[in-house]
């Protein structure tokens, strides 16, 4: 039976770990401040939303939240983040995604600034993640790379199957693998032979975002397998990706869902603004 990845463990590790880190910046004067904007009233959106207030109180980060009707236009939106980029307490700007369809979300993106970018998406961090020179990480992704180091297991050298090939996901996560020195396959919608190309993966990771899509035929003895999926099933239970009980008894280690890359997101967020104000202050990081 595989080892199972605690992720409610490793988050809370982690997000101890930022605590520290805020009452040291803390003593400096400087409370570590995230600004979180939902537009609308999407009810998954708001438990994020919610979560990450959490979130914030355990960590000492001060949190900003701006709650705007769906009927926000694109300029009132981009007016209150060119006034978070203003402002000195803000340390970390996350627009909740998705934003309603008269929104162009690569405009919101592209309007935070850089170093208030604590979802890694703008391009100028984008590139700096292609570049392996980025201090912000892309939140998922950094939390499975944390979650892998957890269990002990060193990537370099080893092959590396991506399912899904996403903005969010799958592409950074590819090149944050690349950058521990695994040799990275992407798999997509249109990738050809995808049982054959999975079952040559040490590590398999998973971010396709369909119930039970990776089944015990797709997985080699003894990898280790990431789930990030999150599906909400008929009956309202939460699955990930892989059919879990089917592969965790051929899988070396696996995440489970719900419990596994989950909470890890929140807590690199938490990281990812205490970076941000260490970074807006010129502290070493």
């Amino acid at each position: 039976m595989a080892i199972i990845i605690d992720g409610k463990a490793v988050s809370a590790a982690i997000k101890q770990r930022v605590a520290q880190q805020a009452a040291a910046l803390q003593k400096q004067n400087i409370q570590p401040g995230l600004a979180v904007i939902l537009v609308g009233d999407d009810p998954a959106s708001q438990i994020y939303v919610n979560n990450k207030k959490k979130a914030c109180e355990v960590c000492g980060i001060r949190s900003f939240s701006y709650s705007l009707p769906a009927q926000t236009t694109q300029d009132e939106l981009l007016e209150l983040i060119g006034a978070l980029n203003q402002n000195p307490d803000v340390n970390g700007i996350l627009v909740q995604l998705p934003v309603p369809r008269h929104i162009q979300p690569d405009a919101v993106i592209n309007a935070i600034d850089p170093l208030k970018d604590v979802d890694a998406f703008h391009p100028v961090n984008v590139g700096k993640i292609m570049q392996g020179t980025a201090s912000l990480l892309p939140c998922t992704p950094a939390g499975v790379i944390e979650l892998i180091d957890s269990a002990g297991i060193d990537p370099a050298g080893k092959d590396c199957v991506v399912i899904g090939r996403s903005n969010i996901v799958g592409k950074p996560m590819a090149m944050l693998m690349m950058h521990r020195n695994a040799t990275v396959t992407i798999c997509h919608s249109k990738t050809q032979n995808l049982t054959a190309k999975c079952r040559q993966a040490d590590i398999l990771i998973s971010s396709v975002g369909k119930p039970h899509f990776v089944t015990a035929d797709m997985i080699k003895p003894g990898a280790v397998v990431i789930d990030v999926g999150i599906n909400r099933q008929k009956d309202g239970k939460l699955c990930g990706d892989v059919e879990f009980e089917a592969v965790a008894p051929i899988a070396g280690a696996i995440t489970p869902v719900p419990g596994g890359v989950g909470p890890m997101t929140i807590a690199m967020l938490m990281q990812n603004t205490v970076t941000a104000a260490k970074l807006q202050n010129h502290i070493a990081i």
